[in-house]
Order: C-alpha cells, then sequence, then structure tokens
C-alpha cells in the first residue's frame, strides 16, 4: 500500500478501511528506498511492524503508535545509558511494549523485498 493511504489509516479513525484483513494481525515491512534518476537505486532503511485490524478493517493505530514509541524508548535508552551505571534494574515495560509490534523477516523474504522495492518483482498495491 501506499505511504499516503497507511498515512490516512494511522491518522483518521474514520479512514480507509481494509474489511479482507478486518480480525488479523498483520505483518507490516516498510522500505525506504534511494531512487536515481527515478530509478530505485539502493534500501536505505527497513523496518517490520505487526499491525492490528479491528472487526470492520480499521487499523488500531493507537497500539501501533505505542509499539512504535516503545520500540524507539527501548534503543535509545541504551544508546543514552552512561557507562558506569551501576544500576541493574531494568524498565522492561519499554521492552515488552515494544516487542509485540516487532517481527524479523527470513534471509528469503528480505531478498523478496529489496527485488520488490527495486522493481525486479510485480507488486500488487492495496
Amino acid at each position: 500500500m501506499t505511504n499516503a493511504k497507511f498515512d490516512r489509516m494511522l491518522r483518521d479513525l474514520n479512514g480507509p478501511v481494509l474489511p479482507s484483513i478486518a480480525r488479523q494481525r498483520v505483518r507490516m515491512a516498510d522500505l525506504v528506498v534511494d531512487l536515481a534518476g527515478r530509478a530505485p537505486a539502493s534500501v536505505v532503511r527497513s523496518t517490520f511492524a505487526v499491525v492490528r485490524f479491528d472487526d470492520d478493517g480499521r487499523m488500531d493505530s493507537e497500539r501501533f503508535l505505542k509499539q512504535q514509541w516503545a520500540r524507539a524508548e527501548s534503543a535509545l535508552d541504551r544508546g543514552f545509558e552512561p557507562p558506569d551505571n551501576q544500576n541493574n534494574v531494568l524498565d522492561a515495560a519499554v521492552l515488552f511494549g515494544g516487542h509485540g509490534g516487532a517481527w524479523k523477516p527470513s534471509n528469503a523474504l528480505v531478498r523478496a523485498l529489496g527485488d520488490a522495492a527495486h522493481g525486479r518483482t510485480a507488486c500488487r498495491r492495496a
């Protein structure tokens, strides 16, 4: 799906719905592609998330955003911890909050996503 449609689903509670995936958890891959002369040159960044849909096929954007913030906070916490920190207490709530929204693709799927991003494989649009 296009970024514009995903953004509408994320921000507009009365926005687009996908009845075909109602009541499901869906794995999402988001790839940022560098273009050279309007042609795909390389995958700059890729992220993988799990998105839930309600009975009508509307994305649970509140849950998705909470998971994404938890993942970001978890990554930042490790980066900003002082090296001489003797505190052995870890706030696991952040780790668990972000974990439910993530997944790791297989190497074969990463290759297939790269092929799609580079235009070597046709993709169906939602």
